[in-house]
Order: structure tokens, then sequence, then C-alpha cells
């Protein structure tokens, strides 16, 4: 039904306002008390055999939403309710800004994939810290806050603009997000060299630590696909090194060669962001390599192409404990979760694992040991 219902009505929408007219029905359903239980009952069913613990949080499975789709914490409970295990808010900056000239946002159907180029529209951190501080859950689920550099500010203060929006959000994050991965904010993706990224992300860790003093807040940081093979190793060192919580592999991707789309050019030809199936390929690589160096020494967030359960379960072989999507939920509707669900206990049980926790990395392990 949501496929007939998309080909007749989103898909002739403009992406960007389809988008805010479901997430809006989407929250409205999440206010209305007798209709938000039945369903979370059919969308959001729970197998035990999926209960997750990673970043030193309970978690009622590993597959989560990813930062893009709620930019301003307003929809936390609705995404919940579709059964999202946890849900990444933002990318969240210092200070408000509009994000990019419209259009901005592009869907590329027969590829499954979308371009944005939003620009990190977002109301500005304090705006999202009071709406976070009042909040009052109706589902109990994980709370990711993704935070990122205001457009205006010069790259050499990048770290003052991040440390803001720390002290702002911290106390209401379960884990933080140091996003220096999009590629739609001019000089963000240079903080990922070693170089910049290490004293960034030390005030950000400092930062959190003198702004939440009754408990750790597990601090991520979120990669690009589009590093070099050397770059994601050197990463991967500097996480271990800082003592880092965890790495999101990845975010969107600037390539378009090599990855065998079929949308026309008018489309492809598109600046921004590439995410989607033709990500797949990509992202597993990088989360493959994230996990062959650091291990179990840090927890990896497998993101980028994820449609199915099987994608997110050969996420899990390669080493993620947590798994997220977004672009394929757009394609896919609010039956996205469930269904990732239904078929990772499936393929939970049909495979030599007693526990999620003991599938974690095996694939990548065994390719080690060859």
């Amino acid at each position: 039904m949501y496929k007939f219902f998309f080909r007749l009505v989103f898909k002739r929408m403009d992406p960007e306002k389809a988008h805010y007219t479901a997430f809006r029905w989407i929250c409205l359903v999440a206010r209305i008390p007798v209709l938000r239980t039945f369903v979370a009952a059919a969308l959001a069913p729970r197998y035990k055999e999926l209960r997750t613990e990673a970043l030193g949080l309970r978690m009622h499975g590993p597959f989560g939403l990813a930062a893009g789709f709620d930019k301003n914490a307003v929809g936390i409970d609705g995404m919940a309710m579709l059964g999202f295990d946890h849900v990444e808010i933002g990318t969240v900056t210092g200070e408000a800004q509009p994000g990019n000239p419209k259009q901005r946002l592009f869907r590329l159907v027969a590829d499954r994939a979308l371009i944005n180029r939003m620009g990190f529209n977002n109301e500005g951190s304090a705006a999202v810290a009071a709406r976070l501080a009042a909040r009052n859950p109706v589902f109990r689920t994980t709370v990711g806050v993704n935070i990122g550099k205001t457009k205006v500010v010069p790259e050499a203060e990048a770290a003052a603009d991040y440390v803001k929006s720390t002290e702002r959000l911290a106390a209401h994050a379960d884990y933080l997000v140091v996003n220096v991965s999009s590629p739609n904010t001019p000089g963000l993706r240079n903080l990922q060299a070693t170089e910049s990224l290490r004293p960034l992300l030390t005030a950000v860790r400092e930062a959190a630590d003198r702004t939440v003093t009754d408990r750790r807040v597990p601090l991520l940081v979120k990669i690009a696909p589009d590093l070099a093979d050397e770059d994601v190793d050197a990463v991967a060192d500097l996480a271990v090194e800082l003592g880092l919580d965890g790495i999101i592999a990845t975010n969107t991707t600037i390539a378009r060669e090599g990855l065998g789309l079929k949308s026309g050019p008018e489309l492809v030809g598109e600046t921004g962001g590439l995410s989607g199936a033709p990500l797949k390929e990509r992202s597993l690589e990088v989360l493959s390599r994230l996990y062959a160096r650091v291990g179990t020494r840090i927890t990896l967030v497998g993101v980028g192409g994820v449609e199915s359960a099987e994608d997110a379960w050969q996420r899990i072989l390669a080493g993620a404990t947590l798994v997220q999507g977004y672009s394929a939920f757009i394609y896919e509707g609010p039956f996205y979760a469930r269904a990732v669900h239904k078929g990772l206990a499936a393929r939970l049980a049909a495979s030599p694992y007693a526990t999620l926790a003991e599938a974690v990395g095996a694939e990548t392990r065994k390719k080690a040991a060859l």
C-alpha cells in the first residue's frame, strides 16, 4: 500500500515538502494516546534476542534512525512508535540557520537514492536543547544528538562552535556525535584530517565532561565514505588514542562515478551528498576496515545503503554493533523498521551465533584469519 501511495502522491510532490508532510502525520499520530499504542504494537514489536548493549546503553535492538530526518528533535516519539531502537537527531549547529537555497533535496527513484544539499538547516542548539529539556517521553528510546559547524563560523573557530553546542546539548543526549563529514558545509570535511580532528574531539570531550558530571556521555565521530583507506585508518587510530566511544560509518558521498547510477544526468549531476542504495558497497568496505583496525575497543555504527534486514545483517557481521537507516525509509515507508527487525531475528536464529553480540564482526574476523 505504501509503495502505491508513494507512486501516486509523494513521487509527484517536491521531495522536501513530501518529507515534512509525512513527518507531520507521524508526529500527529504519536500525540494521540490510543492510536499511537495500536501503531506501535503493529510496527514496533520487540524481539528479546535482538536486545543490544552499546555505548553503555541498553536498547530494544540495534536498528536506529540516522541523523537528518529529525533535525530539531520534534518527532522522537513518532520515530520510536515506528520501531526505531534509537533516534539520532540533528545535525544541530551552534546557531540557527536556514540551510541552502531550495530546491536542495532530490529523489533518484531508479537508484533508490537521494541527493541532498540541505546545509544543516536547523533551529540551533539553544532551541533544540530547550525542546529536549521539556520533552516528556511517551516511548522509551535512545536519543543521539548529532552536532555540526555553523556555516558562517570560520574553520579556525570550529572547535568553539562545537563546544557551544556540546555545553547546551550534552545533558539531554544519550550519546553525542561530532559530524565532520557532511559535504554541504564549506570546509567541514577538512576537519576529518587528524591534525584538525584531534583538538576538536578533545575540546568536545572536555566540554561534555565539564557539563555533565553525573555520567559519561558517549562521544562518536561520523566520517565520510570518500576518505582514502589510509585516512580511515588514521581516524580509527585517533579514535582509539583519544578514548572515543564510537565511529559512525558513513555519511553521504560526493562520488558519482562507478556507482552504476540509472537516474537521468539532470538528477545525477546535482551537487550534494548522495545517500541510499548506491552507497551500500563503499560504506560496508569502510566499516569492515574500521573493525579490522579497532576490533571491539570502540563501538561501530553502520549506515549507508541499509535497505533491508540482509543489509543490516551484513553490517553486523562486518563489525557494526548498531545499524542505522534513513534513505530507504523514504522508499519503504512505515513498515521499514518492522521488516528489518523481523528479518534480523530470523537471520540470527538461522546462524551459528547464540547472540547478536557474538555475530558482530564475525565475517571480518573470518576474513582476517584466512
